[in-house]
């Protein structure tokens, strides 16, 4: 592993809550870290000579093989509570130890958090050198998280809960044609409730956001969907 001290900002990180929709369920992005069992959100550090979003772009490059992923800056976390240097420690030692200049990494770090969101059939989610694997979890049934990480999943969601109808930020987390059913899912899948169907219809055409387009036939014409994109 390759993390020169040198080459990184000093005690700043970040982590990416990236949220996907199975078409059933909200899912988000975890890494398991080689010989530990623990669990983390994908993060990383920022190069001397790099811009902050473009070290979170890189890294959810690295993890996902996606560019152009929709992306927001929610919150910073720098609680005392959050620094526990043997949580590292032990992920280093389960990955050949703390040679090799890596003693930087047991620092204290303030971590700026970001949201993705991502078309869940678009990702081939990929380890960094440190993780066994990078996979999608049900965000209802999630491992327990090293550090602070499920505090930033927990601040994410209700970011991503008061932004649904502002920025209507569900329009990475759909396909470019959708049925209502499909965005009502994604809307029940985030807020973790079931909504009226009728009036959760008129309200989104309320919004003026939708463009209409033929129905999708799959059998008896009278029961096809419209399909539905969001307006340029």
């Amino acid at each position: 592993m390759d993390l020169p001290q040198n080459s990184y900002l000093k005690h700043i990180a970040y982590d990416s809550v990236v949220f996907g929709f199975s078409g059933e369920k909200l899912k988000i992005l975890l890494m398991k870290y080689h010989n530990t069992g623990f669990y983390a959100l994908p993060g990383g550090f920022v190069g001397v000579s790099e811009n902050l979003n473009d070290a979170v772009r890189r890294g959810l490059k690295e993890r996902t093989g996606l560019d152009n992923i929709y992306l927001e800056q929610f919150y910073t976390f720098g609680n005392l509570e959050r620094y526990k240097p043997e949580v590292m420690q032990t992920i280093l030692e389960a990955n050949g130890g703390l040679g090799n200049g890596l003693e930087w990494l047991l620092d204290r770090f303030i971590s700026v958090a970001y949201f993705a969101l991502i078309n869940y059939k678009d990702v081939i989610p990929q380890p960094d050198a440190l993780s066994d694997s990078c996979d999608w979890y049900d965000l209802d049934t999630l491992p327990t998280l090293i550090l602070d990480h499920a505090e930033i999943v927990k601040k994410a969601l209700e970011t991503l809960r008061f932004n649904l109808d502002r920025k209507l930020v569900t329009t990475n987390l759909l396909p470019t044609y959708f049925t209502m059913k499909d965005l009502q899912n994604v809307y029940e899948a985030i807020l973790g409730e079931k909504l009226h169907r009728g009036t959760f219809q008129r309200k989104m055409l309320g919004l003026g956001v939708l463009k209409r387009h033929e129905k999708q036939y799959t059998g008896a014409a009278n029961k096809a969907p419209f399909l539905y994109s969001f307006e340029d």
